[in-house]
């Protein structure tokens, strides 16, 4: 299956990324209680803010995770980065796009998968927060709700950040 091309200037895109000086950083508490919440209320043994690079997804905050990063072509969260739009993957074993993952295959042997992405204000997604369980699932609408709310939360804390280190 082929990826959507994307509604967006990639390099633009890049670039407001990259302005958020958050790449490559040590954790934060602000984040890390973001996704805690998220393992709270979903009750999913994984959740993580994904910074989508060119070749690379970089974790900001990861629960359930024992690494930081993996390559973009293997990342789930490449496909609501490109479509600006929500993903939920109920079992990804019987999904075209993921059941040959390593990440479906291999440890953490994710089934489902849910993903909602942080747009800035200028319209370029930078980022998704997710959730991933071993077991496959769906989310209800309000269950929908509740994760583009945390969202927000997550860009407001995104354009926080960036403004004090403007102010700098």
């Amino acid at each position: 299956m082929q990826k959507p091309a994307p509604s967006y200037d990639e390099e633009k895109r890049l670039v407001a990324l990259r302005q958020l000086g958050l790449l490559d950083t040590p954790p934060e508490e602000r984040f890390e209680r973001i996704i805690n919440l998220a393992v709270l209320i979903f009750k999913v043994p994984i959740s993580y803010i994904s910074l989508v690079e060119a070749d690379r997804q970089w974790f900001k905050a990861a629960r359930g995770l024992d690494f930081r990063e993996t390559a973009r072509d293997i990342s789930f969260c490449q496909y609501p980065i490109l479509t600006l739009q929500p993903l939920v993957v109920p079992d990804a074993l019987l999904d075209e796009r993921f059941k040959s993952n390593p990440l479906v295959l291999n440890p953490p042997k994710v089934r489902f998968y849910a993903g909602m992405p942080i747009i800035l204000k200028e319209g370029l997604p930078v980022a998704t927060l997710c959730l991933m369980d071993v077991e496959p699932r769906t989310l209800s609408h309000e269950e929908m709700e509740i994760l583009r709310e945390l969202s927000h939360i997550v860009r407001r804390e995104f354009e926080l950040g960036e403004a004090l280190t403007r102010l700098r």
